[in-house]
């Protein structure tokens, strides 16, 4: 059993800033006694596409990164950066989540599958994420003390190919760092949730932005987690703030006895 740690945040365009306020939270939560910290997506820079490409490092070469690693290490925890820029080698950008042991070593990186490139009735309206974000090719499944971690960020979440793939390639924690529109959270953020918890057997772990942020984006926050029957057992709903959880990997496998769903799934028939 092992005592997640979920942070909730308001992040900016400054990584500076944003980065002093997780350290404070980051701090708490490893006195409550959390060995894993999941944070949002965008936690280190929420901004524009010139914001993004400013901050951008390369994987494994930044002061950003070189501060992650020194605080995972400091703090004697594993540390999930839900998203932050990342330049490849031909220039292009992604959107990648850092998984960073307690020892500081970045142990995997994930660069979002799915981009947002969406209309949604908010004050922003638009979003294009693949005007600044170069998407990925790769599911990633981590195996970690705490179990076998699969890697999502935000928009994933409305994929469940993509769940269904992780549970294949074993997870038993999914993690979901997200800066999910205050629109589309309302209508959707609870129930995709559950629901890729229901359909995968899996801890699903979901720390999220909250409130208004530049260029009229207002995010929802509802950071959670919740076990592999679809129960929501802890919520942060407004401002930002902390959680945490005991996850216990015995309940998944009860449920996945009880319910052999990956046995009984028919995907041959499915598929005619």
């Amino acid at each position: 059993m092992a005592k997640v740690g979920v942070v909730q945040m308001n992040s900016g365009a400054d990584p500076e800033v944003n980065l002093r306020r997780l350290k404070k939270k980051l701090k708490g939560l490893q006195l409550q006694g959390a060995k894993l910290v999941v944070t949002p997506e965008n936690c280190l820079v929420f901004g524009s596409r010139a914001d993004y490409h400013r901050h951008a490092e390369l994987l494994g070469d930044g002061p950003l990164q070189a501060e992650l690693a020194a605080l995972s290490k400091q703090l004697g925890i594993w540390l999930l950066i839900g998203s932050m820029p990342i330049r490849q080698p031909d220039g292009t950008i992604t959107t990648t989540a850092l998984l960073f042991d307690e020892h500081g070593q970045c142990r995997a990186h994930y660069d979002k599958l799915h981009m947002f490139d969406v209309e949604v009735e908010d004050q922003h309206q638009s979003y294009r994420e693949s005007d600044t974000f170069q998407p990925g090719q790769e599911v990633k499944v981590v195996s970690t003390p705490f179990g076998n971690i699969g890697l999502s960020i935000c928009y994933d979440v409305r994929f469940p190919q993509l769940y269904a793939a992780l549970r294949e390639k074993g997870a038993d924690i999914i993690v979901v760092p997200a800066a999910f529109t205050k629109v589309t959270g309302k209508a959707h953020w609870d129930v995709l949730l559950r629901a890729r918890a229901v359909e995968t057997q899996c801890w699903i772990v979901a720390a999220a932005q909250w409130g208004e942020h530049s260029d009229g984006r207002e995010t929802w926050g509802h950071s959670m987690i919740i076990d592999p029957w679809g129960q929501v057992v802890a919520c942060q709903k407004e401002g930002t703030g902390v959680l945490t959880a005991n996850l216990d990997l015995s309940l998944s496998q009860t449920i996945r006895t009880n319910m052999p769903l990956v046995k009984h799934a028919r995907l041959g028939v499915h598929q005619r």
